[in-house]
């Protein structure tokens, strides 16, 4: 049970979905800063930064947001769930490119400190063929998503267990976008 009373029923709006539809007001810019980091035109492909933000997650031990962002990954990617847990396992040996690699070095920098992000690892990021524009939104998303966690698990929201419990918030946000991330009831607009 979450740390507050979110006046919703937690298993049918679990992790932040509860916190959104308890503070609509700070939903929607949340829910704008997340589809312009995640879904946006961007020269990184949607299911590489949303693997950013599920390395990210794991890393501080979000369990929602890493079951979500690892969910809404696989559905972008490819090789699907193997590879969000291939790289969540063992960075230095998943089968991706280099240039995905040093940004997520980069991220695991941020999710420690801020200051943790080197003019080293800068570097290597842009050896490897990453622009100013992929450093920069990397950094903005593992920050972000610092944050999101903290949100998530200071509030001690409910995390479902199992992928299959992200199915349905997989399809929507894929297919819908971040501004569909908070279920309204019957009737209602979307934020």
């Amino acid at each position: 049970m979450a740390h507050i009373d979110l006046g919703i029923d937690e298993k049918q709006f679990p992790g932040i979905s509860g916190p959104m539809r308890y503070r609509p007001e700070t939903a929607k810019p949340l829910n704008e800063l997340a589809e312009v980091l995640l879904r946006a035109p961007h020269s990184l492909p949607a299911g590489e930064r949303e693997l950013i933000a599920a390395y990210v997650s794991g890393r501080n031990e979000c369990t929602f947001c890493c079951a979500s962002h690892s969910a809404f990954a696989a559905a972008q990617l490819d090789e699907g769930m193997t590879l969000v847990d291939q790289v969540r396992a063992d960075l230095d040996s998943a089968p991706i490119s280099a240039k995905l690699r040093a940004l997520l070095r980069i991220a695991g920098a941020v999710q420690i400190s801020g200051r943790h992000v080197t003019t080293e690892l800068v570097a290597i990021a842009r050896a490897e063929g990453a622009s100013d524009l992929e450093i920069h939104d990397t950094v903005l998303i593992a920050a972000a998503f610092c944050m999101f966690n903290r949100y998530v698990d200071g509030l001690g929201t409910f995390a479902p267990e199992g992928q299959d419990a992200y199915a349905e918030s997989t399809r929507r946000i894929v297919e819908f976008g971040y501004g569909s991330a908070v279920p309204q009831p019957a009737g209602e607009p979307a934020a």
